[in-house]
């Protein structure tokens, strides 16, 4: 059994993105695995992080708050969000922000180049649905949200990546191709860690 966090990373709650979060902790559940899911779009909090001083940051929101605690009970965390500018939600990118901190989620060491990685241990998937072709997402625009997401936030953090799935194009789809969207998703938590 594993103890697993899965975000809904959409900002608006009832998406396709919320599907995916949803047949994904439902089929890790049935497995054994236990699950907190967590929705981004039900959350309170300010995203501007509105320091560059780590030593001004804001105290942590209840909602923030309870992200974090979830965050150091769980051993897999799985982050469902929709590609908007070739990123993540600005809300979402606000959570990352506002939650991975010094101290908490990575910390500096003095002489040494890169930081300790504070969540080293855990393991982590990301679900990513897009309008942009997968073939396209790849050779032209080279990934650059994959290699943000896995490598500068969770990976810097010490969370090791198990996988990133897109779910494309969104646009156009038919409920046919959404249903196997779906069904993926649902192999994925079946998988699960």
């Amino acid at each position: 059994m594993t103890r697993i966090l899965v975000l809904d990373g959409h900002p608006e709650f009832g998406s396709f993105c919320g599907s995916l979060a949803g047949a994904y902790a439902k089929e890790a559940e049935a497995g054994g695995h236990e699950i907190r899911l967590r929705y981004l779009s039900k959350m309170t909090f300010n995203p501007d992080l509105g320091t560059s001083n780590f030593a001004k940051t804001p105290p942590l929101e209840p909602d923030l708050e309870a992200v974090w605690q979830d965050i150091v009970w769980c051993q897999h965390i799985v982050v469902a969000h929709p590609l908007w500018w070739g990123g993540h939600p600005a809300k979402l990118k606000g959570l990352f922000d506002r939650v991975l901190l010094p101290g908490k989620a990575f910390q500096y060491v003095k002489g040494k180049a890169l930081p300790e990685k504070l969540l080293a241990g855990r393991t982590s998937q990301v679900l990513v649905t897009s309008d942009t072709p997968n073939w396209f997402y790849r050779w032209v625009y080279g990934s650059g949200s994959r290699k943000q997401t896995e490598k500068q936030i969770l990976g810097f953090c010490g969370l090791k990546p198990k996988g990133y799935h897109m779910f494309s194009q969104i646009k156009g789809s038919t409920d046919e191709s959404r249903a196997k969207m779906i069904e993926r998703a649902a192999g994925l938590g079946r998988k699960a860690a």
